[in-house]
């Protein structure tokens, strides 16, 4: 068996544990741990499809940005008070009912899918190299736009959020 299907394996169960004990945990603070530990398995699994930039990029914005926010915003709020109490028990019914639902609809829809015919395989997409070439020779100009529109929204928002000086 060769070593990256080893890796899918164990990157694969890692991510569905993780996840179902996001859902399982009842302390905040544990899923959002539990989920950053799913965001790295996923960025495992981009890393194995040779998409190194995507990878990157999912374990800096989500693991790293989002997750932060998140953790911040549970700490600020408090949540260690044990809100289950107030909730009534059809709640909990109605909630398992729609889960299953939606696990039927979705069993259905991956069984009514094809699985797509891979020709050939080519190394080098998903590289940085290969994004960057694409990026520079064929969407240049957007580039260049989409650069000039971020710096004149930032120098917009300091302007915005200064003081008024008359």
């Amino acid at each position: 068996m060769p070593i990256s299907e080893i890796l899918f394996w164990v990157l694969s169960t890692t991510a569905v544990v993780c996840s179902l004990l996001v859902i399982a945990s009842r302390d905040a603070v544990h899923s959002a741990l539990f989920l950053i530990v799913t965001f790295f398995a996923v960025a495992g699994h981009y890393f194995l499809l040779n998409a190194h930039f995507l990878a990157a990029v999912h374990v800096i914005v989500y693991a790293g940005a989002i997750m932060v926010l998140f953790l911040y915003a549970v700490m600020m709020l408090n949540l260690k008070k044990d809100e289950e109490s107030g909730k009534k028990p059809w709640f909990k019914f109605a909630a398992a009912i729609s889960a299953g639902l939606f696990l039927l609809v979705l069993t259905v829809a991956v069984k009514r899918t094809e699985s797509p015919q891979i020709i050939g395989t080519d190394t080098q997409i998903g590289t940085v190299e290969s994004l960057g070439q694409v990026l520079f020779n064929e969407f240049l100009l957007p580039f260049e736009i989409s650069a000039f529109l971020f710096l004149s929204a930032m120098v917009g928002a300091v302007l915005l959020s200064k003081k008024q000086l008359s």
